[in-house]
């Protein structure tokens, strides 16, 4: 079995991915891809892995969670996703490190399906902006915690997926940078599904049509109907056009609200992440989806 465990991030539009995902539920299905609904899983997981600091995973477990998680479904292929699978929001940032816990996430993962072929797929941010977004119903002591023990210009996603590489060397990795994902979300999905580039596939313009007005994406549905063969290339460079002519200017502003951040500081950040991408493509076994 192919198991596909889409890790978030958090604030990396990950919902909406699911929700995507969901939308080809019954196509999906037709091709061996099954992609159960959340509550299937989530808590079943979250219960073996604690189960699991206690002791090993029983010998009939696989074949119990698959019973429980595809509900009679034949699947060769199994898409799950957890914004929190690494982690809650708070537990996703301790002093210097990004997601501490998801090494032994990984582990018990291995455990609990160890005849399955295992692939992780997580969306990355600028810490400019993933940490306002982590921090943005964190509780005064909260913030204050995290200002005296974590300086952000240390912060590295490439520390994070090496730390897992040579943990978990048999799971693959592949991410992509939120920056990105109105040019890579058609590719995101169908990297997901195991699916060819030109696939059809519901929901992936779904991303665009959150930040595009609405005679921008009706011209977009318009000359995408009548250019059905284009490349995966050729099609960013049209959302790249309409983009420029058609973006809503509220839904591309984001916000970076922590009190004491400075633009010298967001600029440090924006530079770090930038050199931490280019070093985490270079990573043996992390796959990064660029534009």
């Amino acid at each position: 079995m192919q198991v596909i465990v889409h890790t978030g991030a958090h604030a990396t539009e990950e919902d909406r991915l699911l929700k995507s995902l969901l939308r080809n539920k019954q196509d999906f299905s037709k091709r061996g891809i099954a992609v159960p609904g959340p509550g299937k899983y989530r808590s079943l997981l979250k219960d073996c892995f604690s189960a699991l600091k206690a002791g090993t995973a029983a010998a009939d477990s696989r074949d119990v969670l698959w019973d429980a998680i595809l509900d009679e479904e034949n699947a060769d292929r199994v898409v799950l996703s957890n914004p929190h699978f690494f982690g809650s929001q708070r537990s996703a940032l301790q002093d210097n490190l990004l997601y501490p816990e998801a090494v032994q996430r990984m582990q018990y993962l291995q455990q609990l399906f160890p005849y399955d072929q295992i692939e992780i797929f997580m969306g990355l941010r600028n810490p400019a902006g993933f940490l306002p977004a982590l921090l943005e119903k964190a509780s005064p002591q909260r913030l204050r915690d995290v200002r005296k023990q974590t300086d952000p210009r240390q912060l590295r996603w490439s520390e994070m997926m090496q730390r897992m590489r040579q943990a978990v060397p048999d799971i693959a990795i592949t991410v992509w940078c939120y920056e990105d994902m109105p040019l890579t979300w058609g590719q995101i999905l169908r990297d997901m599904a195991g699916l060819e580039p030109n696939q059809a596939l519901l929901g992936d313009l779904d991303l665009l049509a959150t930040i595009l007005s609405a005679e921008g994406m009706t011209r977009l549905r318009s000359y995408m109907g009548t250019h059905g063969e284009m490349s995966e290339m050729q099609k960013r460079r049209v959302y790249a056009a309409f983009l420029d002519k058609f973006a809503l200017e509220d839904a591309l502003e984001e916000e970076l609200d922590l009190a004491g951040w400075t633009d010298e500081l967001v600029a440090d950040l924006t530079e770090n992440y930038d050199e931490d991408i280019y070093h985490l493509q270079r990573i043996p076994g992390v796959t990064l989806i660029a534009p």
